[in-house]
């Protein structure tokens, strides 16, 4: 959510600053930008629910006693895309929530994917969050669930941008760049650049790929962007360190192209060649 914060306790908090789809400041401000630099431009921004939207619902209480507590759901974390003329290409609601969210937000119904015109072409579009599993689910190592990545290659994605607002790890502070949470994203990803297995890569080669790995097939590269916010807000620190990936599966290992560092404000343009021998600036 670039121009409104993020750390809001409860609804009645961010209400203020909730915004209009399509014509609130932050969509406002993507239109134009695409328009005046004919590019694509993606944002995320506090969305306002309409009114048959807008419902109670019971949260976890964060007092540690185990109890829960009711909550208006007012608005959605949201993302806008806009494109080259101007024109609104499509929006995505934040699907797995974050505590902070969950105090004013209603989740997504899913990821979302929009076909653009090359060197782009499938493109991928998830908040924060969305990298981990939606609770109450449980994360392994080994056995996952790796939604977004699982997603990915279902979809066939050639590009994967990641709107986030991650907090600083607090590992090794002195350092430029939060290399743990650089290779937490990676890790969250495995699936998009881990070896395949040998029945696994068999059964894809003979066209009987099981339902969750067809798409995106071994050998086949993907890009990711992580956008993350850097600096502090009431108290939270975040961790910046805004990074570039290739990722290949079958290839073992991902791979870091650029990353900001953990403090780093500002504007890079970071311009990648696909495999198809095509520039693709992103």
């Amino acid at each position: 959510m670039i121009f409104t914060g993020y750390v809001f306790p409860d609804a009645p908090s961010i209400s203020p600053y909730l915004e209009e789809p399509r014509t609130g400041p932050t969509s406002r401000f993507c239109a134009s930008l695409a328009a005046r630099l004919r590019c694509y431009v993606v944002a995320g921004y506090p969305e306002r629910l309409p009114p048959h939207e807008v419902h109670k619902a019971q949260i976890q209480s964060d007092d540690g006693s185990g109890n829960t507590k009711e909550v208006d759901k007012v608005g959605a974390n949201a993302a806008a895309l806009y494109g080259p003329d101007g024109e609104f290409v499509g929006d995505y609601r934040k699907t797995n929530l974050y505590t902070t969210d969950m105090t004013w937000a209603r989740a997504g119904t899913g990821f979302i994917t929009f076909h653009l015109p090359p060197p782009l072409n499938v493109v991928s579009l998830a908040i924060c969050m969305d990298l981990n599993v939606q609770p109450p689910a449980m994360w392994d190592l080994t056995l996952g669930p790796y939604e977004i990545a699982e997603y990915c290659i279902a979809q066939k994605t050639n590009l994967l941008v990641l709107l986030n607002a991650w907090l600083d790890s607090k590992s090794s502070p002195d350092e430029d760049t939060d290399w743990q949470t650089i290779n937490y994203w990676a890790t969250r990803l495995r699936p998009l650049w881990a070896k395949v297995a040998k029945e696994d890569a068999k059964a894809e080669a003979d066209g009987h790929a099981s339902s969750s790995e067809e798409g995106r097939k071994p050998g086949e590269e993907l890009v990711v962007v992580v956008c993350n916010r850097c600096g502090e807000e009431n108290g939270i620190t975040f961790a910046g360190s805004s990074s570039l990936f290739s990722l290949t599966r079958g290839a073992g290992r991902p791979k870091l192209l650029y990353c900001m560092g953990r403090r780093e404000e500002g504007l890079e343009v970071w311009t990648y060649p696909s495999q198809a021998s095509q520039n693709g600036t992103v």
